[in-house]
């Protein structure tokens, strides 16, 4: 594995030893924790923002998913009871039809993650390597590998993880600096996830789909995720649970920003935006209501239709 990341890691260490070198340059510590932490940061900056086509991709597929669910409940009901091998097909068929004519991805959201996953190992393969003297397989020479090694954070070591602490190299006090700073920093980071998918959920939806296939994936992904990030965010060093913790905080902002200016046709945020330009007199006359219902209510007759009058009746009425 260490091997197949070689280049992922080679550029980790460049943005690494990039950012270490310009917190350095205007006078931080070298050696300190928190010099380290805000070259992670750095890190996390750059690995977010190279996301950014990525997540808006995403935000376009998943928004045509919750659009599609009542077609692909009407499909659903098409071939609902037919279990037969032929029955199955047509719908896998024309469900794929379906996503691909919308432009739509059941994945989408998970795209980001999946793309940062890379990323989140060859960052613990550097730690690692940090941890064993070795120097990194780029920038990140002996020196730097070993500051980065040493380097603690409100009293606790970067390297260090929860479960490392019930070893026998710890000493008391560094024990409970890495336990209380762990537990924190998971804490938080299980936390910011969810409510990321919460504001998603709450404000986010069209109330079409709160019943779709798509609306109760999210919601188990609401409480499951939350959980893995708490049971595997105690094996994993200070210093990746940082990472970690950054990605998911710029997440949560960035999600806000698109709910709030870009949210779903129909839903609550939608709703509110609309109101918010309303009351500035930005709103566009097209999309009022007044303004939608008004050629449709001058096309309505209000009395009786007038008949025609051809020229021969007329001339007769004369």
């Amino acid at each position: 594995m260490p091997d197949l990341l070689w280049p992922i890691k080679w550029v980790i260490e460049l943005i690494l030893v990039a950012f270490h070198t310009l917190w350095t340059s205007i006078g931080f510590n070298a050696d300190a924790g928190l010099t380290w932490v805000l070259t992670v940061v750095g890190l996390v900056l750059v690995v977010r923002a190279a996301l950014i086509p990525v997540f808006v991709r995403q935000i376009k597929s998943q928004r045509n998913m919750m659009l599609v669910q009542p077609e692909l409940k009407k499909l659903q009901n098409k071939y609902k009871g037919k279990s037969d091998r032929d029955s199955r097909e047509k719908f896998a068929r024309e469900q794929m039809d379906l996503y691909k004519r919308t432009g739509s991805n059941p994945l989408s959201s998970c795209l980001p993650l999946l793309l940062q996953m890379p990323i989140f190992m060859g960052l613990f393969f550097v730690i690692n390597d940090a941890q064993n003297n070795r120097s990194g397989v780029g920038l990140l020479n002996t020196e730097l590998a070993e500051s980065f090694r040493e380097a603690s954070f409100l009293g606790a070591k970067l390297s260090a993880t929860f479960i490392s602490t019930f070893g026998e190299e710890f000493d008391g006090e560094s024990v409970w600096a890495v336990r209380i700073l762990a537990a924190v920093m998971v804490v938080l980071m299980s936390a910011s996830q969810f409510i990321t998918q919460k504001q998603i959920m709450a404000k986010n939806q069209n109330p079409d789909t709160q019943n779709s296939q798509f609306m109760q994936t999210q919601k188990i992904l609401l409480y499951v995720l939350p959980f893995v990030f708490l049971i595997s965010g105690v094996s994993f060093p200070l210093a990746l649970v940082t990472y970690w913790l950054s990605s998911n905080i710029w997440t949560m902002v960035q999600q806000f920003i698109v709910i709030r200016n870009m949210p779903t046709p129909g839903s609550i945020a939608h709703a509110e935006r609309q109101a918010r330009l309303a009351k500035k007199g930005k709103l566009k006359p097209e999309e009022t209501p007044d303004a939608i219902e008004g050629p449709q209510e001058e096309e309505k007759p209000s009395g009786q239709r007038q008949q025609p009058v051809n020229k021969s009746r007329r001339k007769k009425k004369k």
